[in-house]
C-alpha cells in the first residue's frame, strides 16, 4: 500500500475506461499508513494469495518494493499456477522526479533497459527527415521572401534609427552550445539589449520593430541559422544565455529543452508561451510545452505548428510586443 500503489489506485478510480474494479491493498506493515488507507488494507501479503482464489480475482498488481524480491517472486509463481495475472507496478520515484517524465522499456538482447523519455529524434531517419525539411522550406523562404524583404527592412530599419540592420546575440543551442542568432534589429541602440527582455510599451522599441515584433517577422533572417545548421524551423526557442543559467537552477527539466536543435518557432509559442516571461510559471509552461514536442515529435506535427504559426501572424498575438 506504499505511494506507489497509492497512485496506482487512483489513477484507477479516475480511468474507468481501463475497465479494472479496485478491491483492496495487501500489506505486512498497515501502521505505517494513515487511517484512510488503512481502510483499504484487507491483510498480509501472504493473505492475498488466498483472497485472490477465494474471491476469483482476475489481476493482482504487484507494487512491492525492490528489496521483497522472495515475496515477489513467491506471487509470480501463484499468478502461473492458478491463472492468475500478475503485473508489476515498480516503484520508479527514485528516477522520477517530475510529471514530464515517461518511461519506456527497450530490449538490447535480452536485457530490458528503462528509458526515462521518448525521443523520436533520437532516431537518424527522423533526424535527417527533418534535416532534408529544414533545408529545403529554408531555401524557399530564402528565395521567394528573403532576397526581397531584407534589403527593402534594411531601407527602412536605417531610415527609422541609426545601427545595424541585423541584431546578433549569443543564444543556448543544442547541447547548450552558444551560437549567434540573427534577428532584424527592432530596438534603438541601447545598453541593456543583452540582458533585459523587451515588455510591452518598451520605449527601446523603434516604430517599425514594433510591425516587425508584432508580426514575428522580426524572426526571419533566423533561416540562415538554419542553413547554417544552428537552428531548426521547428523547435524550443533559444534563450539569451543569461536566461539560461538562470533558469537552468530553479526549473525542473529546464535543460532538456537542449536536446534538440532551438527553432524559429515552436509548440510553445503556438500555444501562447511566447514573448517575456515575467513569472517563473510562465517560463514553467513554455518547459513543459517544448518537453512535450521533445517527446512527441513528428513531421505532422511541425507542419502543424508551421500552419498555427501563420494563423498567429495574421491574426496577431496577444503577447507579441
Amino acid at each position: 500500500a506504499g505511494e506507489t500503489a497509492q497512485e496506482f489506485k487512483n489513477m484507477l478510480e479516475h480511468k474507468i475506461e481501463y475497465g479494472y474494479q479496485f478491491l483492496g491493498f495487501f500489506d505486512d506493515e498497515p501502521q505505517k499508513y494513515t487511517a484512510n488507507i488503512q481502510k483499504h488494507i484487507l491483510g498480509t501479503v501472504a493473505y492475498a494469495k488466498q483472497y485472490a482464489i477465494d474471491h476469483q480475482i482476475d489481476e493482482v498488481f504487484c507494487a512491492l518494493p525492490y528489496q521483497e524480491e522472495s515475496k515477489i517472486k513467491e506471487i509470480i509463481e501463484f499468478g502461473d499456477e492458478n491463472l492468475i495475472r500478475v503485473k508489476i507496478v515498480p516503484d520508479l520515484t527514485r528516477f522520477l522526479t517530475h510529471h514530464l517524465n515517461k518511461v519506456e522499456i527497450d530490449y538490447y538482447g535480452q536485457i530490458p533497459v528503462m528509458t526515462l523519455r521518448n525521443e523520436p529524434l533520437e532516431n537518424i531517419v527522423n533526424r535527417f527527415i527533418k534535416r532534408i525539411f529544414d533545408i529545403g522550406f529554408s531555401i524557399l523562404v530564402t528565395v521567394l521572401l528573403l532576397s526581397w524583404f531584407i534589403p527593402l527592412m534594411a531601407i527602412i530599419i536605417k531610415i527609422s534609427s541609426k545601427g545595424p540592420i541585423f541584431f546578433i546575440q549569443k543564444r543556448s543551442g543544442i547541447k547548450n552550445k552558444s551560437f549567434d542568432v540573427i534577428k532584424f534589429r527592432t530596438m534603438y541602440l541601447n545598453t541593456d539589449a543583452h540582458y533585459k527582455q523587451a515588455t510591452r510599451d518598451d520605449d527601446r522599441i523603434t516604430p517599425i520593430g514594433k510591425f516587425l515584433r508584432k508580426t514575428n517577422l522580426d524572426e526571419l533572417p533566423q533561416f540562415i541559422n538554419v542553413l547554417l545548421g544552428q537552428m531548426s524551423v521547428i523547435g524550443p526557442r533559444p534563450h539569451m544565455l543569461k536566461h539560461t543559467e538562470e533558469y537552468s537552477k530553479i526549473i525542473d527539466k529546464f535543460m532538456v529543452r537542449h536536446l534538440v536543435k532551438p527553432g524559429i518557432t515552436g509548440w510553445a509559442q503556438v500555444n501562447g508561451y511566447r514573448g517575456e516571461t515575467r513569472e517563473v510559471d510562465d517560463m514553467e509552461g513554455r518547459v513543459r510545452a517544448d518537453v512535450w514536442y521533445i517527446e512527441n515529435w513528428s513531421f505532422g506535427l511541425d507542419v502543424k505548428i508551421i500552419i498555427m504559426t501563420i494563423i498567429n501572424m495574421i491574426r496577431g498575438e496577444e503577447n507579441a510586443f
